[in-house]
Parts: C-alpha cells; sequence; structure tokens
C-alpha cells in the first residue's frame, strides 16, 4: 500500500507491502528512518524548526515542527520494533524557494534542527539530499529500506 505523508505529517509501517512518499519538499524536510533487521520505516514531513513560535499549533500538529515531530517519528518506529542502534536517517528537502534571498532561512534552520536533534541523540545523518532551490519528492519502501528522491528538473535517483 502506499501511504502518503502530507505536510506537516508522518507515517511509519512495518509492512514489507508498503511504500511511504512526501511530495513536494521546498524548504520543508523529509526524514526518512529505517531499522534493516526490524524492517520498519517513517517518514516525516516537517515545515519548521522550533515549536515554541506557536505551543498551540504544535499541541494540536506536532508533526508541523522538528523539535516535536523528529522524537515523535522515532517513537513511533521503536513502537513497531525499531531499535535507535540499528536506525539509518536519511533527509530531503531544506531549499530556499520562496526565500531566495535569504531573509527567514527557514530551510536552512530546519536542517540545523534535525542535526541538532540527532546529536543530542547520538544519531548521525546518513545520505541526504538538502539545501539549494529546488522542490524534491521522497518515498521509501518499508521491504528494503530503499529511498527513492525526485528533485524537480533532475528526475529520479537514490538518496
Amino acid at each position: 500500500m502506499r501511504l502518503v505523508v502530507g505536510v506537516g505529517d508522518l507515517q511509519v509501517s512495518g509492512d514489507p507491502d508498503d511504500s511511504i512518499v512526501t511530495y513536494s519538499l521546498g524548504s520543508c524536510v523529509g526524514v526518512c528512518i529505517y531499522d534493516p533487521v526490524a524492517r520498519v520505516g517513517g517518514l516525516l514531513h516537517y515545515m519548521l524548526p522550533e515549536s515554541k513560535i506557536s505551543p498551540e499549533k504544535a499541541a494540536a500538529y506536532p508533526y508541523m515542527f522538528a523539535d516535536t515531530g523528529i522524537p515523535a517519528l522515532f517513537r513511533k518506529a521503536y513502537a513497531l520494533g525499531a531499535v535507535k542502534g540499528r536506525i539509518t536517517v536519511r533527509a530531503a528537502g531544506g531549499a530556499e524557494i520562496l526565500d531566495a534571498a535569504g531573509l527567514f532561512n527557514i530551510g536552512k534552520r530546519n536542517l540545523l534542527e534535525l542535526r541538532k536533534i540527532l546529536w543530542q541523540n547520538g544519531m548521525m545523518l546518513g545520505h541526504s539530499e538538502i539545501g539549494g532551490t529546488v522542490n524534491r519528492t521522497v518515498a521509501m519502501e518499508i521491504s528494503s529500506g530503499e529511498v527513492l528522491l525526485k528533485t524537480s528538473g533532475h528526475g529520479m535517483s537514490r538518496l
């Protein structure tokens, strides 16, 4: 089954027949995690780095923010049998689509928050396709953990 992750949402699965996809990552970041032994994977599409800018929104939409969405992604994967020491982390997005002048740096701030959270938890970011000025689509196959990336104007590649 194809599980679609909307903006500010996440999906986690341990079903080898599933694939998880998210579309139109601009300044947003798509975080893919996968445990190859448990064959559990998840994908988060977050919009903003820190929930403190809107605690009310964070309470209603925790996956919208890196600091609340990333921990939730890992917790849901752990609930399906994933183990921290086996999880690989990949990411895409963090572009400056609507802010080419860098006034707000949302994409860059989103990526910094991801790296900070991973570092604080003793994890490293693996393969990534981040920054720039293009939209990206990311899909993960649960059976293999393979992550495919479609970049505007550049076609498909593996992440």
